[in-house]
Formats: C-alpha cells, structure tokens, sequence
C-alpha cells in the first residue's frame, strides 16, 4: 500500500475512533453542551456591528474615524495594486549598462513620501482629537456603578449602604444619561469592552479605572473581555441592558428586595441544601448564605443568560450547569455538584424562587 493510501486510511480510522469516544461521553454526560452554548447566543446581536452602527456619544466619534482609516487604508491598497499592475505591464527603455548616470523614479519616491507624512499627522491630529472627545462624558454621570472582573465572570456593584446590592454578568442602565463605570479586576487583568456603546478599558489587578457608556435608546448590547485572561476568556461576556428611566426604577427596587421565603416544601429543601453546598461561595440576600467568591444569586433567574453569556437561563439549563459546569466551561472555578435526582428536584424549585 502506498503512503498516500495508508495515510488516508489511518486518518479514517481515527477519526472514527475520536465520533465514538465523543458520541460516549455525551451520553454518559446526558446532555450536549454544545447545544446549550448555541442556544445561550441565539439571538443575540453580533458585536462587530460597532463598525456599522453607534448606539451612544461615547461610540459616535470612534465609528467616524474607524470609517475614515478603513477608506484610507483601502484608497492605499487600491494604488499599490495599480502600480503594481503598471509596473508589471510598463518596461523601461534599454539603457548603456555602461553608464553611471540614472534618470526618472526618484520623483515618485519625493512625492509618495510627501503625501503618506501629511496623511499620517493628520491621522494622527484627528486621532487625539477623537481621544478628547471620548474621555470624558458630556454631561456629569447620572450614576455610578463599579464593575469587577474574575476569571471568569463579572460582577457589577450599584449603590452604596444599606441600599448596596450586587448583580452578575448584566448591567443595567437608564438610557439617556452617562453611566460612569469603575473598573477592577479580582486577579489577572481582564478589558471591558461594549462595542456599540465605548471603547476598551483594562481591569487591572490593584488598579481603579474608569469608562464612561451612555445608550441613545433601550435595547440590548453584548460585551466582551478583550484581554486574554486565561482558559475561558472568550466565554466571559456580559450584557448592558439601557432601559427608560421608569423601566429602570422598577427594576432597581426589585433588585434591592430580598429573596423570598421559599413558599412549599421542596423548595425549603433546596434551600436548606443550598446553605450546606453553596453558602460558601454564593450569596443570597435575606438568608445565611453569604459567600463573596461567586455571583450573587439572590435574583439569579431574573437574568437571561449565566456563566457569563455562556448558558441560557432556562430552568433545565440552569441545573445542567450546576452538575456539569465543567463541561460546559472546563476551568471554571465552580466544581460540578454531585446530586441525586431527589435533591436535583429540590434545588431547581429553590432556585426557581430566586427571580
């Protein structure tokens, strides 16, 4: 058998050899956690359409000039790619190899030169004065909200005091108004970035930074962490929901309010089960569990999405990520939690009080 034969034929072999080892280990896991990441970004907007379309002040000056570098850059390629066509169409007249005098071509070289140094400060003059324009806000924040990145998530912090009260992985604001945004990171250095509403800010680690976003009407936006912070660092989005200011009162004062007393009797059971294997990490408002290492949960299916953008929100979902949160987004810090099919039942019905 020849190589080319025998190489194809081993390929096949592993290749099947790889359906099948997959095709067992989505069975023995009971779910496909491909289909579960799908169906958390179904419908969501795609991010680059920053390029295209600019939802708040802070994003307006930056498409024009994102426009203005892209017609330069293509202008550039187009009259590189037609001197390069006459060039290769176009032949000098023969010249005396003998002679040491060279005439023509320098011209081109004075004036292509000329032209890129007024090109470029210009650029560079318009750059600076974009960068201007976006520092800061045009009128004093409405609020103030403090975002802090993990490894893998975000948590947002609104109010101070008693009236202080945490979210995960969503951000809401009221439309109209500049946000102001402090930025942390609890361990590596992480970017905020909501394409169609700022710019990109670092969270870096003993550092406060500061963004600024203002949405010019309601509607969603996805973020992003930009800065490669490790294994699951494109599974850390986040949503900016701008919402009108009486929709964004409603949804502040419902967020203040504790959770519930669970109201039947498997859904006390969850919550006693909560308290033995979660209080650890997560906190829930109003009851023992106070852990600060993990997302606050206290309203955690009032939210669309969790595991930062990763998963849906749908009450199957929610207990597949909690029994096999490493294969949905292996690295993550939470382990996956061993339940039988009783205290899966009474979990679900405690967390499906927590809106």
């Amino acid at each position: 058998m020849s190589s080319a034969p025998r190489l194809t034929a081993r390929s096949a072999r592993c290749g099947l050899a790889l359906t099948i080892a997959l095709a067992h280990d989505k069975a023995r896991a009971g779910f496909d956690a491909t289909a579960h990441v799908a169906t958390s970004l179904a419908g969501t907007q795609t991010p680059l359409a920053y390029f295209l379309h600019s939802k708040g002040p802070a994003t307006e000056p930056v498409l024009y000039l994102g426009w203005i570098l892209a017609a330069i850059c293509t202008a550039v390629c187009a009259i590189i790619t037609v001197m390069l066509i006459i060039g290769m169409f176009r032949r000098r007249k023969p010249e005396d190899p003998r002679s040491l005098s060279t005439e023509g071509g320098t011209s081109f070289v004075y004036v292509g030169t000329a032209i890129s140094t007024v090109a470029l400060l210009g650029i560079t003059v318009y750059m600076l004065v974009v960068l201007a324009r976006v520092a800061q806000p045009p009128n004093e924040p409405a609020m103030t909200v403090t975002v802090t990145a993990y490894d893998w998530w975000w948590k947002v912090d609104y109010g101070d005091g008693p009236s202080h009260f945490s979210s995960a992985n969503e951000l809401h604001i009221p439309v109209g108004v500049p946000v102001l945004i402090l930025l942390k990171s609890a361990d590596v250095i992480h970017a905020f970035w909501v394409p169609e509403l700022s710019g990109k800010t670092q969270a870096i680690p003993g550092v406060t930074n500061r963004q600024w976003i203002q949405a010019d009407r309601p509607g969603v936006f996805r973020g992003q962490c930009t800065q490669y912070c490790g294994l699951q660092h494109a599974h850390m989005a986040f949503e900016v929901y701008a919402q009108p200011h009486t929709d964004f009162e409603h949804w502040i004062a419902a967020q203040r309010m504790p959770a519930p007393v669970p109201a039947n009797a498997q859904a006390a059971r969850g919550a006693t089960l909560f308290e033995k294997r979660c209080a650890g990490c997560h906190t829930v408002r109003g009851t023992r569990s106070a852990g600060v290492q993990a997302p606050d949960l206290t309203h955690v299916r009032s939210r669309r999405l969790i595991a930062a953008g990763t998963v849906a929100n749908s009450p199957e979902s929610l207990m597949q990520w909690v029994q096999h949160v490493q294969e949905i987004k292996p690295g993550a810090l939470m382990p996956d939690m061993k339940l039988s099919p009783a205290e899966a039942g009474d979990l679900s019905a405690y967390l499906a009080t927590l809106r």
